[in-house]
């Protein structure tokens, strides 16, 4: 079964080598909404689980309650009745794993314990039930494996991963599903049957992101453009509806999150967090810290590190670089009525120029593919944004390079991207731009060693004499070169 699965190829040999350690784990499986995790853990366990039990959606501690007697129904632990409480149920689970595991002495013991955040209804306790469970027992059984999963991302991280209580430190692995590259978009969306050549699959990737589930409900027998209207702009669509349930999935006060990632949008390269904090009106505190690491933690948003005298290196900005948000709040937070949209934008200026955007952020999700393809990837690399003033006698001039990759050989490459449908033409005025950004960089942050401009294409980049005097030129074909 596990051919089915799309990418994910050192997290299934995570999950194995875990299963297999001969000593008790304890995993914890996070990530956004609707990215693959219980899929995965399913499909790499599929019939090897001794235990599997879900939370119900909204549900109460009575819902919750009925969900683990079926499950153990199901598993064969058959006549278990609800129990009173939490601790109560995790003794009746230990009590049938003990006598499941002495009927089979030394098999695998494998527990999957997924929408955990539902299980904690008010006043339920069950983080401490679990807690004790682990502690007490679960823990001495050295083939035992347990994995908990949950799209409630900052709940995760608080409760089970960076927990200060009974699970504190108890984690013996935490396994972080992040969304597909080019790569494993391009595979998914061919193994699905969806007709597609590279350039359809980078704009899918620049609505959609790398979200599988959101890859699955495109129709192969329509094109990209109506999919999109099917999905975003129909009266019905199901990605129309689906922000509000991402951000709510994600967050208990979600009206909060919501609008940072809104002061973000407006702003495309990003803030600090003074700027957010300015921005939202709130303080610049701890606790507005601790939300920007939730968006961070659901990748949702980028924290880069900028080379700017007015912003510290330990503060850098923080930016919007999920597609998906990004789409919908430039195109659907306005609530337009015309179903065919997207259809009828296509080739439009406000369309095109979005694209140039969605071009950067991309290449900017796929930086690892960036200097895979410049063959730097065995030496040591330091990547940032670059922004400065420079005052020439009453004239200040703006510089600012989204993406610098300093290297430890004494070289930088300056990297700007180009979106376009045709081959790219390199022209004197755009090569006199990339050669003065580079010149201002030496200058003015004193950099010692060579600058090599860099040039970033969605298309072939044409054969000229300018092109021919490029420091290098990175190709759509190489963002979807698969992560070594």
């Amino acid at each position: 079964m596990q051919s089915t699965i799309i990418g994910r190829k050192e997290e299934i040999k995570q999950l194995n080598s875990y299963a297999s350690s001969g000593r008790a784990e304890f995993v914890a499986v996070y990530g956004r909404r609707r990215v693959g995790k219980t899929f995965l853990v399913n499909q790499v366990f599929a019939d090897r689980l001794t235990f599997s039990m879900t939370g119900v959606i909204d549900g109460d501690k009575t819902a919750q309650f009925h969900a683990f007697a079926d499950a153990m129904d199901m598993y064969g632990f058959s006549g278990v009745k609800r129990p009173k409480d939490w601790y109560e149920a995790f003794s009746v689970l230990r009590r049938c794993l003990t006598q499941r595991m002495s009927e089979n002495t030394g098999a695998e013991c494998i527990i999957f314990i997924d929408e955990l955040p539902c299980f904690e209804t008010r006043k339920a306790n069950f983080v401490n039930a679990l807690g004790y469970f682990w502690n007490s027992w679960a823990s001495k059984q050295n083939n035992l494996t347990l994995i908990v999963c949950g799209s409630a991302t900052s709940w995760m991280m608080r409760n089970v991963v960076d927990s200060r209580g009974g699970l504190h430190d108890r984690i013996t692995h935490e396994m972080h599903i992040g969304e597909f590259n080019l790569h494993e978009t391009e595979e998914f969306m061919l193994n699905a049957g969806f007709p597609c050549d590279r350039t359809i699959v980078l704009q899918t990737y620049m609505i959609m992101g790398g979200v599988p589930y959101y890859l699955s409900l495109l129709d192969a027998a329509e094109s990209l453009p109506q999919n999109i209207d099917r999905l975003f702009f129909s009266a019905n669509g199901e990605m129309r509806r689906e922000f509000q349930r991402l951000y709510k999935t994600l967050f208990s006060s979600p009206d909060s999150y919501l609008a940072i990632v809104e002061a973000l949008f407006e702003k495309k390269k990003g803030l600090s967090r003074n700027e957010i904090a300015q921005a939202v009106g709130v303080r610049a505190n701890g606790n507005l810290t601790k939300m920007l690491q939730n968006l961070v933690d659901c990748d949702l948003v980028r924290f880069y590190r900028v080379k700017n005298k007015t912003i510290g290196a330990r503060n850098g900005l923080y930016q919007l670089l999920d597609f998906y948000t990004i789409f919908y709040l430039q195109y659907l937070k306005q609530r337009t009525t015309n179903e065919h949209f997207w259809t009828q934008s296509i080739n439009t200026p406000t369309v095109n120029s979005w694209l140039g955007l969605a071009f950067e952020r991309v290449c900017l999700a796929h930086i690892r593919q960036i200097i895979q393809a410049l063959r730097i990837d065995g030496i040591k690399t330091e990547y940032y944004s670059w922004q400065a003033t420079n005052t020439d006698g009453d004239n200040k001039q703006k510089s600012q390079v989204d993406l610098v990759i300093e290297r430890a050989d004494r070289m930088a490459n300056i990297c700007e991207a180009k979106y376009s449908d045709k081959p790219y033409t390199l022209d004197k005025d755009e090569y006199d731009k990339l050669a003065l950004r580079a010149s201002r960089f030496k200058e003015l942050t004193s950099f010692a060693g060579g600058v090599v401009p860099t040039l970033i294409t969605a298309n072939a980049l044409q054969r000229n004499a300018y092109s021919e005097r490029l420091g290098a030129h990175i190709s759509l074909d190489d963002l979807f070169q698969p992560q070594r």
